[in-house]
């Protein structure tokens, strides 16, 4: 169950999470493409980032990040955007730029919402990005985990994909938060992508075996979990099409069964009818139980860019608030499907939102 996660009190922490990870410009085209359009709206977004921002602006906790931004006008529209979302920027680490990005700079991501038939589309420009330059020694973990306290720290695969040393940071940041009481989360978010120069899909597992080996909560999706630790899913096609229950339950318990310090370990469940309209839903195994919440069909999707980074936050805002497993997975739930409903990887909704979808209350409006 989830009171087996050992929480520290609110009074003696400054930070309920702190993330770690890069967070990069998302250039949106709406409803053109970016081929063709002529005018895109910016946000600011990142897996590990998506989760903080959650958890300031829905329900209202204390969180920071610890990332890396070149010091040009691209950056500083970053930390602008990451002050309008609430989430504090007193560590990250401004790294001079040298005037045309050779050394240094910092990552964009072009992404198409898709419709329909026409799926949702990433093209990302991040490479010697300043976050992916980060060192093992170049944050000051016993600072921002000790002497100003954090509840829980958050990180994942994307973080530790981006360069050789990436994923080292990880490992010290987690090594600090252990030491120091906090809950590590850690959510595999495989890239393909960002594998493929420094190993592929055998150094991925590799790599995220090691960090899950220091995590307490676990997240991934369907195809997660296979190719970021190894494990196959029965019961599912190649595209992750269909879905079958068991055969999730099944898995949950034999990566809890491996990793014996996990203490929670969750997934959504999506099946993709379209672009627009996906069947939505989630499983988590805590403290030997399996806990599941049913599969809404048909839920419309306007972007669903970030969704499972709001199903992670609601369900770690659950987990802090001293709700059981399966009312936290709820949340969880019902915040990824609100996000999905908004534009850009950040979600809009608010907690008294995300409670009525808790409670069954439907969508007719709110007057």
């Amino acid at each position: 169950m989830a009171e087996r996660l050992s929480i520290r009190s609110p009074g003696e922490c400054r930070w309920d999470l702190v993330a770690l990870g890069e967070v990069m410009l998302r250039l949106d085209p709406g409803e053109g493409r970016i081929a063709t359009t002529r005018s895109f709206r910016v946000w600011e977004g990142g897996g590990e980032y998506n989760v903080a921002r959650g958890l300031r602006r829905c329900f209202g906790l204390r969180t920071g990040v610890v990332t890396a931004l070149a010091d040009n006008p691209v950056g500083r529209l970053i930390e602008d955007l990451m002050l309008q979302g609430g989430v504090d920027t007193s560590h990250v680490r401004w790294v001079p730029y040298d005037g045309i990005g050779r050394s240094v700079r910092n990552g964009l991501n072009f992404t198409e919402r898709g419709f329909g038939a026409r799926a949702a589309l990433g093209c990302s420009d991040r490479a010697n990005s300043a976050a992916s330059q980060l060192q093992a020694g170049d944050v000051d973990w016993e600072n921002v985990l000790v002497t100003e306290g954090a509840r829980w720290l958050h990180t994942g695969g994307i973080f530790a994909a981006l360069s050789e040393s990436t994923a080292g940071v990880a490992e010290e940041a987690m090594a600090a938060a252990r030491r120091t009481g906090a809950v590590v989360s850690y959510d595999l978010n495989f890239r393909p992508s960002l594998w493929g120069a420094t190993g592929g899909r055998d150094r991925a597992i590799e790599v995220n075996r090691r960090l899950v080996s220091s995590t307490d909560v676990l997240f991934g999706n369907e195809e997660d979990f296979s190719a970021a630790l190894g494990f196959e899913v029965a019961g599912t096609d190649a595209s992750y099409a269909t879905l079958d229950t068991d055969a999730y339950t099944a898995m949950l318990a034999k990566v809890a069964s491996e990793f014996g310090n996990l203490k929670v370990v969750a997934t959504s469940l999506r099946r993709v009818r379209s672009a627009s309209r996906n069947d939505w839903g989630g499983i988590c195994w805590a403290g030997g139980e399996v806990f599941s919440v049913p599969m809404t069909e048909d839920l419309e999707i306007l972007d669903r860019v970030g969704g499972g980074d709001s199903f992670a936050s609601g369900l770690i805002y659950g987990l802090l608030a001293g709700l059981g497993a399966e009312e936290a997975l709820r949340y969880g739930v019902a915040h990824g499907a609100l996000a999905m409903t908004t534009p850009g990887d950040t979600s809009m909704a608010t907690l008294a939102e995300v409670r009525r979808l808790v409670a069954g209350g439907s969508a007719r409006v709110v007057r």
